[in-house]
């Protein structure tokens, strides 16, 4: 297949000529745009910055600081990701979970074996295996005469997307081609007395079954903040009484998703009077007739949602679904190698999220791609959130003419911004920018990845510097 990637990104220069304003749209400030050199100075990131603005239409250069420089995505690489997807399984691909008999249906009851059967889909709920059994027992179903199967193998099993963030935090869960409300678990806490009452969900917005196979207790200390163990179909949680305070409640990462979601049907199937046993997931897919299916939206809405939300869960199984291959390295390493082709990049994939450090992307190769993408038609910027425009203290400018439709992304000491900037008249524009300092991120404990001290700050004034450069851009290009 042929590259889409433009001739005018091939080569980017260091820095620029001091532009002239075209006065299309005066910068926000309503003064003259300052230098970036100062704009990166004030920031006082340290570490590195690296950005490109080009031209939408013609690819053409504009500006440019450190555009070869390698950094971490971050979540930006989620646009990459969308753009493989969409070409791999098509805008119109939904993910399926099924219901199947193995034999069949007599009185209301299946002649054999009821089978769960998950397709990927990274968005199930609750709510809709709610409704699916509701439409089960409307139709009559109330048992099986055999076993409750459950079937996950449409997607690799993954403990985690990377290794390298606290155990608890729920952006980084497990993954496998049966998953529900992202892989997390709703942990509430109540302090009753001079004793702890907790309890664990899966909760939706209309059903709320209790879970069993996940548990939770509050020990006294003062650290590990949380503590985690497993066994075969089992998860339990500790967690330190000190960091509680009177109540309070948090998603946890699900780590065993198969089991979590074959409890969560069988408690919602009896609810409704259908009666199952104890669910057991199977490593091959059993045959069988369809008697219910969940679909998920379609795939254009569902990468929408996960630009919007910056869901991990969603990326990686919406990369690993495009790659078809067994492991997430592999499946980067599949996404890599057709963005070198189809969108002349030449950075690295290591995950589709962004959420493990390993990726390496230029300022450069990103705005290549996103040119490539425009005038390619792939359909990207169509579901790229508007961010909008920002003034100086980084704070959203309500009702600004500028559309700035992007996807950022945020990791400790590491951030990025990349998308379209587009003037209600004028020039549209295309940027990448990637700010970072993987050294000091590194350089933090893993327990403590969740808010390290100073990345509060540092986030802050990277986020100000990206909406001081569109500013700018936005000012002086358009």
């Amino acid at each position: 297949m042929a590259g889409l990637a433009s001739p005018a990104l091939a080569e980017v220069m260091e820095r620029s000529p001091r532009p002239v304003a075209r006065g299309k749209i005066a910068a926000s400030s309503g003064s003259a745009a300052p230098g970036f050199e100062a704009l990166i100075a004030a920031a006082k990131l340290g570490g590195t910055v690296g950005f490109v603005v080009a031209d939408a239409a013609t690819g053409a250069v504009l500006e440019a600081h450190e555009p070869q420089a390698k950094l971490p995505p971050a979540s930006v690489a989620k646009a990459i990701t969308a753009l493989y997807a969409l070409e791999k399984l098509g805008p119109g691909h939904r993910f399926v979970t099924r219901v199947l008999a193995t034999g069949p249906v007599k009185g209301g009851v299946v002649q054999g074996d009821l089978v769960l059967a998950g397709g990927g889909d990274p968005t199930l709920q609750t709510d809709n295996l709610g409704d699916l059994v509701a439409r089960l027992a409307k139709g009559g179903l109330k048992g099986a005469t055999g076993r409750f199967l459950v079937w996950d193998g449409a997607l690799p099993r993954l403990r985690t997307i990377t290794d390298d963030q606290p155990v608890h935090v729920g952006y980084d869960p497990a993954l496998s081609g049966l998953n529900l409300n992202f892989n997390r678990v709703y942990f509430e806490w109540k302090k009753a007395g001079g004793d702890w009452k907790v309890g664990l969900d899966a909760r939706g917005e209309r059903f709320v079954p209790a879970v069993s196979g996940i548990t939770g207790r509050v020990v006294k200390r003062e650290s590990p903040l949380f503590t985690y163990d497993q066994s075969p179909g089992r998860e339990d949680w500790t967690v330190a009484s000190a960091a509680l305070g009177k109540g309070g409640s948090r998603w946890l990462p699900v780590r065993q998703p198969a089991a979590y979601v074959a409890e969560v049907f069988r408690v919602l199937a009896r609810a409704q009077g259908i009666d199952l046993p104890k669910g057991d997931v199977v490593a091959r897919m059993p045959g069988g007739t369809e008697i219910g299916r969940v679909e998920s939206e379609p795939l254009t809405e569902v990468l929408r949602d996960m630009l919007k939300f910056s869901t991990n869960i969603t990326a990686e199984c919406c990369g690993l679904t495009s790659s078809h291959a067994a492991k997430l390295a592999a499946s980067g390493r599949a996404m890599t190698d057709w963005a070198a082709q189809r969108l002349g990049m030449t950075s690295s994939f290591a995950d589709h999220s962004g959420l493990g450090a390993a990726s390496r992307v230029t300022a450069a190769d990103m705005a290549k791609a996103l040119v490539a993408a425009h005038r390619g038609g792939l359909g990207l910027k169509p579901i790229l959130r508007d961010v909008g425009m920002k003034d100086a203290e980084g704070k959203e400018i309500k009702g600004h003419p500028v559309k700035v439709l992007a996807k950022s992304g945020t990791l400790n000491f590491v951030s990025g911004l990349a998308g379209h900037i587009v003037p209600p008249g004028g020039r549209e524009m295309i940027f990448a920018i990637f700010t970072g300092d993987p050294a000091r991120r590194d350089a933090v404990p893993v327990a403590q990845r969740e808010g390290p001290e100073g990345v509060s700050g540092w986030t802050k004034r990277s986020r100000r510097l990206q909406g001081q450069l569109i500013n700018r851009w936005a000012g002086l290009y358009a």
